[in-house]
């Protein structure tokens, strides 16, 4: 398994990997239908293909030569010292196998005048929780609107520093 900047080429298997990913973790707290309603506005092909453009952020997926086993995106803020890592997944059968931590490791290793790594995890999914907590992250805050705009999803706030 290696760590390789995601092309265009990538955009329909990522786009499965999400929604194959987000069933698996979060049917059981939102619903399957609201999961379809998230992942159509989230991972679509065009919100995807703009994140491969963007200045400052990496979009990387975890490849074997076969399949894409994973994915991360993060981009730098406002502030170019602090990075947000928008994404991080991990398809339910290779998780546990070290792609999630390979793929935290090639963002941190993408944004050298970064300090301070931040995200957002719902609170209710434990492993990833577990996970980050795992790899130096620790909650600083929370908000009721996790990703852009008001979803109305709640999520904690997390944060790692980085150098």
């Amino acid at each position: 398994m290696f760590v390789r900047t995601a092309s265009e080429r990538d955009l329909e298997t990522i786009k499965a990997l999400l929604a194959e990913t987000w069933h698996a973790t979060y049917d059981a707290i939102y619903g399957a239908q609201r999961v379809d309603e998230i992942t159509t506005e989230w991972h679509s092909l065009a919100s995807l293909k703009a994140r491969l453009t963007k200045p400052n952020s990496e979009f990387l997926v975890a490849d074997d030569g076969k399949k894409i086993a994973g994915m991360a995106y993060a981009a730098a803020t406002s502030d170019a010292k602090v990075v947000m890592l928008h994404q991080l997944y991990v398809r339910p059968a290779n998780q546990r196998a070290g792609i999630g931590r390979m793929l935290l490791d090639e963002v941190e290793q993408c944004f050298p005048e970064a300090r301070t790594l931040r995200l957002e995890v719902e609170q209710a999914n434990a492993g990833a929780v577990a996970f980050y907590k795992a790899n130096g992250f620790e909650r600083v805050g929370d908000t009721d609107n996790c990703g852009t705009g008001q979803s109305g999803i709640p999520a904690l706030i997390f944060e790692k520093v980085l150098g």
